[in-house]
C-alpha cells in the first residue's frame, strides 16, 4: 500500500537534529515561552522578511488572534472561502464575528476577488484568503479591494510555508499572515503549533498578549485574551526543520512536475499565472475528475491511498447551517468538492512510487484495467 502521507522520511533524515533539539529543551527546564520559542520566532520572521513573528498554540488560534489584533470582533463581518478546512471558519466566529462565505476561482481553487468585491457590506471589517493546497491566492486584486474599502487582510497560509506570489512570500502581503505547525504541513511540528507575522509591531505586541491572558506583565491583564502558546519543545524541532523547508518544497515541486507529466485523463492542478507570478509548494496534489469517488475506489483496490479535501463545503456542513446558505449558493466550490481528490505528495514518496500513482490514475481515469470510470 502506498499511504497518502508519511511522516517518517523527514524525522529519519533530520533525527540527530532533532533528538539534539529536544534534549537541550529537556536539559534546559525551561518549557513555555522561552529562549527556542524567541529563536524560532526570529528565524520565522527572517525567512519571510517581516518585522515579528508570534508563536501560538495552533493555526486556528493563529487566525482567530491574527483577526483580533487587527480589531474583529462581534457584530462584524468576515469574508472567506467555504473550499477550506473549516478551522479557518471556527476561527472567525470565535472572534465573535459573522463568516461570509463566497465562491472561488475554478484554477487556483482559491478566493474569487469579485466574489469578495459583491458581499462587502458596511459590517465588513476583513477579508481573510486561504492559499489553498500550496497555490497563493490573488493578493494583488485582494488588496487593492481592502484598501478601498479600509479592510484587514489575514493571510491564511496553513497550506502555503514558503509559497512566493510576486516574488514574496505568502503571509507578507496582506496586514498578518496565519500559519499552521500541524505535522502534515510543508513545515509541520511533532505536535501542534501556529503562529503569526506581521510588520506591524503594534500587531505583533498585542498578539503577545492575547495568547498570554491578556496580560503584557504577569497577573494584569490589560485585555480579554486567551492561553495559546508556542511550546519550547515544537520550536526547537522548529527551527530544525524550516532550516530544510525551502529543500522539502522544491522536492515536492519535482514530484508535482512529475505527475504533470505521466498523469493523463484527468484535470491536474494548474497555477494561476494570469495576474501573478506564482511558485506553488504542493501542500497537496489534488486533481479532478467527475467519477472522483470511482476513481478514488479503484485506487484504493490498487493498493494507493488518497484524500479528498474537501468533500462538503462548510456552507453546507450542519454546524454552519445558521448562516443561511443552500445547496447552489457557490457553485464553483460545490462542483469542486464533488470532483478533487488528493494523491500522495510528501518528502520521502519515490519516483517509483509516483510512476505507480500516476499509472494507476492514467489507467483508471481512461477506463482501463483497474476500472471502467471514463467520463
Amino acid at each position: 500500500m502506498i499511504p497518502f502521507n508519511n511522516l517518517h522520511p523527514i524525522r529519519q533524515s533530520l533525527a540527530g537534529e532533532i533528538a539534539e533539539a529536544v534534549s537541550r529543551v529537556v536539559a534546559s527546564g525551561w518549557y513555555i515561552l522561552g529562549p527556542e520559542v524567541e529563536q524560532f520566532e526570529q528565524a520565522f520572521a527572517d525567512y519571510h522578511g517581516v518585522a515579528a513573528a508570534v508563536g501560538v498554540a495552533n493555526g486556528t488560534d493563529a487566525v482567530e488572534l491574527a483577526l483580533r489584533a487587527g480589531g474583529v470582533g462581534p457584530g462584524d463581518e468576515v469574508i472567506t472561502v467555504a473550499h477550506t478546512a473549516v478551522a479557518t471558519v471556527c476561527a472567525v466566529e470565535r472572534t465573535g464575528a459573522t463568516p461570509v462565505l463566497v465562491d472561488i476561482e475554478p484554477l487556483s481553487y482559491t478566493i474569487d476577488p469579485a466574489a469578495i468585491r459583491a458581499a462587502i457590506t458596511p459590517r465588513t471589517k476583513a477579508i481573510v484568503p486561504v492559499h489553498l493546497y500550496g497555490h497563493p491566492a490573488e493578493l494583488n486584486q485582494i488588496m487593492l479591494i481592502a484598501q478601498q474599502y479600509h479592510l484587514l487582510v489575514v493571510e491564511d497560509c496553513a497550506q502555503a510555508h514558503g509559497a512566493l506570489y510576486n516574488g514574496q512570500r505568502v503571509g507578507t502581503i496582506g496586514h498578518l499572515g496565519a500559519f499552521s505547525f500541524y505535522p502534515t504541513k510543508n513545515l509541520g511540528a511533532l505536535g501542534d503549533g501556529g503562529a503569526i507575522i506581521t510588520n506591524d509591531r503594534e500587531f505583533a505586541a498585542r498578539l503577545r498578549r492575547l495568547r498570554f491572558y491578556g496580560q503584557a506583565q504577569r497577573y494584569l491583564a490589560s485585555e480579554r485574551g486567551m492561553n495559546s502558546r508556542l511550546d519550547e519543545l515544537q520550536a526547537a524541532i522548529l527551527t530544525v526543520k524550516l532550516q530544510h523547508l525551502d529543500q522539502h518544497n522544491a522536492t515536492r515541486r519535482t514530484l508535482a512536475a512529475y505527475y504533470d507529466k505521466q498523469i493523463s485523463k484527468v484535470t491536474l492542478p494548474k497555477i494561476d499565472s494570469r495576474r501573478a507570478q506564482i511558485e506553488h509548494v504542493y501542500h497537496l496534489y489534488v486533481v479532478r475528475h467527475p467519477r472522483r469517488d470511482e476513481l478514488r475506489a479503484a485506487l484504493q483496490q490498487a493498493g494507493i491511498e488518497s484524500q479528498l479535501h474537501y468533500p462538503v463545503p462548510v456552507h453546507l456542513q450542519p454546524a454552519y447551517a445558521s448562516l443561511g446558505y443552500t445547496a447552489g449558493s457557490l457553485p464553483q466550490t460545490e462542483r469542486a468538492a464533488n470532483e478533487v481528490l488528493s494523491l500522495p505528495m510528501y518528502v520521502g514518496l519515490t519516483l517509483p512510487q509516483a510512476a505507480r500513482i500516476a499509472a494507476a490514475v492514467s489507467i483508471t481515469a481512461h477506463g482501463g484495467a483497474y476500472g471502467r470510470i471514463a467520463a
